[in-house]
């Protein structure tokens, strides 16, 4: 057993109001200069739609991630070594300009040098590549709220397999099912774009997971763009070097969330330690599609084991990171109560951000039809929990997104989700929970302890209990005893105290 800590985030995806806070934190600090104009290391895709780049999903054509061989061996989708050397000035697979946007700004010289007349000047759009006069056809969030869905949301890869008689109900009112996804560098354990570098200039960072490219190495194969399956790595067009989501780690060492995570509107992203087993990556990048789901969470370590504890101090990790494992907000959602899941398992990156999947809009949908009936609320709640199937955001299009196709995952994650809505429901409305509340809570399996930690943790958290971030370093938790700001980042978080199991 070899133990390593991963920072991760988890997305509460039934929160997300896609106010897209977060994407412009995350632009305004990182990536608001010349050549990065059309990065956006944290964006907020409307789903079902194409995203961004436009179809990154479709690995037939990207060529993302990793493939298991007839053998069951790994490799990358993108090339072998000999094919990687024959494309190192030519990558079909590479994404286009097109495929994200071309930058552009407005020539608002126009609005102050243009001749009198009897018109209202206007200020034309020009290329911030070329400096030349463009029609713009795309940008950024180019599909939000699935603006030309006839274009975007109809075409969205992870809507194969979904019954066509769902599809055709879905387009009729496609302006109002749809939910968000923010996405960010997963931060996998099985990277591509550091198997893929000739360079070597991407790596993982041993001490947090953090997957960050050395720029000096760098020298702008573009082979990490092509191979990341979630095309989180970008090449800047002005220096000639790759970039991408870092996870804030400036930040993270000195007691602070992310941006993206510290400025979220809805509170929908947690952050917090997981411990795994680094000896296990190539069994469960390469596990069968089946069985990858539930090979990745076995990788993930449980931080009350004596057995992990014990090759976690030999591993170097202080026990102040174990502590926080305990704490952390992740190992509870993903492990204890079963409610998150990575994104694309399949693509065997074993991607270290996880996501619960939406109960809205699925349950408005179906709680409309069931009110147009005028059933009392409590039998209400009760065909609700009944009809997850009926929903107008189809199981198997999340089941495509989150679980490798396994809708009995999905389903499993929504009723309990549905149990702790309609748990809450009786206990504010009725006062009184009856055994037939009782009875849905152990067929959803859950039960009234689980449940009221979970709608504690998803609707009251403190900022503390969203993002446990341990000290990195024992001489700068020292130092930031004397800094009030990283004292409340740090040390004023308690992650010293012993913490009790299931708290």
């Amino acid at each position: 057993m070899k133990v390593r800590a991963q920072m991760s985030m988890l997305f509460h995806l039934d929160k997300c109001i896609g106010c897209h806070t977060c994407s412009v934190a995350c632009k305004n600090i990182w990536t608001d200069r010349q050549g990065a104009e059309y990065m956006w290391w944290n964006n907020v895709e409307t789903r079902p739609g194409t995203g961004y780049p436009t179809g990154w999903e479709d690995q037939e054509h990207y060529e993302g991630g990793w493939k298991r061989d007839e053998k069951g061996r790994l490799k990358l989708t993108l090339h072998s070594k000999a094919k990687g050397l024959g494309r190192l000035f030519f990558n079909p697979a590479l994404p286009k300009l097109d495929d994200y946007y071309e930058p552009f700004t407005f020539r608002y010289g126009d609005l102050f040098d243009a001749e009198d007349g009897t018109q209202q000047p206007t200020a034309m759009p020009i290329s911030m590549v070329t400096g030349e006069s463009i029609d713009i056809e795309t940008g950024p969030n180019w599909d939000d709220d699935l603006g030309g869905s006839n274009i975007y949301a109809r075409n969205d890869i992870s809507l194969e397999g979904v019954d066509p008689a769902v599809r055709a109900q879905m387009e009729e009112i496609e302006r109002v099912v749809f939910n968000y996804l923010p996405r960010i560098c997963n931060h996998c354990l099985n990277p591509a774009c550091v198997g893929a570098c000739p360079s070597g200039a991407i790596y993982k960072r041993g001490e947090d997971g953090v997957v960050l490219v050395n720029e000096d190495k760098c020298r702008a194969w573009r082979m990490c763009v092509a191979a990341c399956p979630y095309k989180k790595v970008y090449y800047n067009w002005s220096a000639g070097k790759s970039e991408k989501c870092i996870l804030c780690f400036p930040r993270l060492e000195t007691g602070q969330a992310p941006a993206c995570a510290h400025s979220c509107v809805g509170r929908i992203r947690y952050m917090g330690v997981l411990l795994y087993d680094a000896d296990l990556i190539e069994e469960t990048a390469g596990a069968p599609e089946e069985e990858l789901l539930q090979a990745q969470l076995d990788a993930i370590l449980d931080p009350w084991d004596e057995d992990v504890v014990i090759a976690a101090e030999a591993a170097g990790i202080e026990d102040d990171w174990i502590q926080s494992a305990r704490k952390s907000p992740i190992w509870k959602f993903v492990k204890e109560w079963g409610l998150a899941f990575p994104l694309h398992a399949e693509y065997r990156t074993v991607a270290m951000m996880f996501y619960i999947p939406p109960l809205s809009p699925i349950v408005s949908t179906v709680e409309q039809e069931l009110i147009r009936l005028d059933l009392p609320p409590d039998q209400t709640d009760f065909e609700l929990f009944d009809s997850i199937d009926k929903a107008r955001l189809p199981i198997k299009y999340l089941a495509n997104l989150f679980s490798v196709g396994d809708e009995d995952a999905i389903k499993r994650v929504l009723r309990k989700m549905l149990a702790v809505r309609i748990y809450k429901r009786r206990q504010s409305v009725d006062g009184v929970i009856d055994e037939a509340t009782l009875a849905l809570l152990e067929e959803a399996g859950t039960n009234p302890e689980e449940v009221e930690e979970i709608y504690r943790l998803t609707t009251l958290p403190k900022m503390h209990e969203r993002f446990v971030l341990p000290p990195y370093h024992r001489e700068q938790g020292i130092e930031a005893q004397g800094d009030p700001l990283a004292r409340k980042g740090v040390a004023g978080l308690g992650y010293l105290d012993p913490p009790v199991r299931g708290a």
